[in-house]
């Protein structure tokens, strides 16, 4: 599908920016910052006041510590712009929840079960939904093997997990030869063969929240 033509004559009403920042602490450890903010386009009244134009009135900062299997060892929050000054941000120490929990097993729907509807902040809690992904780009031949060059090699970590990259698909077969397998007979376009399968986790990146 094309992407909608943009009108000529649109206006902006409001920016939602989320950041993800993450480091390597260089002792098998690595930080994430997730920051969020929203801007209005015009000052918009809340209890604290009326902020200008531009200025946030949400943002938001989540950082967590992952070791290099994923698992969350140390987290917290922090809000920083709130429309409720004093109840926005009185969620305590909520987010140190994510500890114990990996990235690529069940992270998702653990979120989902810890930190959902009032026990927490909306805005942070969403913001959890982008991290696996982005701590595996970190990751990408650094921790993970994303090349399957090696002769010791397993299949590579993103074969079979989005459309592009499908082991019976014209990408692997030109990039990733050695994991390429042909179509089953009959089979569906983008049905990959049992030995091709990825092997089986919790969650994926790609699973939906």
């Amino acid at each position: 599908m094309a992407l909608p033509t943009a009108a000529s004559d649109r206006q902006l009403k409001h920016r939602r920016r989320i950041d993800v920042q993450i480091y390597a602490r260089g002792n098998g450890l690595w930080e994430v910052d997730a920051h969020i903010t929203d801007v209005r386009a015009r000052e918009t009244a809340v209890v604290a006041g009326v902020p200008p134009a531009g200025q946030p009135i949400h943002e938001m900062l989540l950082r967590l510590v992952v070791d290099e299997q994923l698992n969350v060892v140390e987290a917290g929050a922090q809000t920083l712009a709130m429309p409720y000054p004093g109840a926005c941000d009185r969620y305590g120490d909520v987010y140190s929840r994510l500890v114990g929990l990996n990235l690529m097993k069940g992270f998702r729907q653990a979120v989902k079960e810890r930190l959902g509807g009032v026990q927490g902040c909306t805005h942070i809690t969403e913001l959890t939904q982008v991290l696996p992904t982005a701590v595996v780009q970190a990751f990408a031949d650094e921790v993970l093997d994303t090349g399957g060059k090696s002769e010791s090699s397993a299949q590579p970590f993103q074969i079979d997990r989005c459309h592009a990259l499908r082991s019976d698909g014209q990408t692997v077969k030109i990039h990733y030869p050695r994991w390429y397998r042909p179509p089953r007979p009959g089979a569906p376009a983008g049905t990959p063969t049992r030995a091709a399968t990825a092997p089986p986790i919790t969650e994926s990146p790609r699973d939906p929240p």
